[in-house]
């Protein structure tokens, strides 16, 4: 009988610097490599990651030595979740940046391009963690087929 596993939940805690958004990136990139459909989520992941991992490390009121915590997990019903945990006690707020802001978009593109997105508390009640699920993406191979 063939028995088909799914991958386990990737975790990696990082530093709470702006420098480490790459790697996050990076990381995310070596577990969708594992993933026999990875590429179908690779775009949306990359970029609602990078946001939230910059959203992160820019608004934590946490202090300095605190790490980010980033975890990815493909869902039964094959979504990809992905969650950024860190130490800070606020809320994100979605809002409507003006023309002329040079912040403020990405919780709209979490927003926008996310399955299903939330905010909770973590565990022993320090900080909270921002979850997406990321559905995967149609190749354009077979929307011309």
């Amino acid at each position: 009988m063939l028995t088909t596993r799914r991958p386990r939940m990737f975790v990696a805690r990082l530093d709470s610097r702006a420098e480490s958004t790459p790697l996050a990136r990076y990381l995310l990139r070596a577990y969708l490599s594992g993933l026999s459909d990875g590429e179908c989520y690779a775009a949306t992941a990359e970029l609602l990651l990078g946001e939230l991992f910059a959203n992160a490390v820019q608004h934590s009121d946490a202090p300095d030595d605190c790490h980010i915590e980033v975890r990815f997990a493909l869902t039964p019903d094959h979504l990809l979740r992905l969650e950024v945990h860190d130490a800070d006690s606020g809320h994100p707020t979605l809002r409507t940046a003006g023309p002329d802001d040079e912040h403020g978009r990405g919780l709209f593109l979490v927003n926008e391009l996310a399955h299903r997105w939330g905010c909770e508390a973590r565990l022993g009640g320090i900080g909270k963690f921002i979850w997406v699920l990321v559905a995967p993406a149609v190749a354009p191979s077979l929307l011309t087929a």
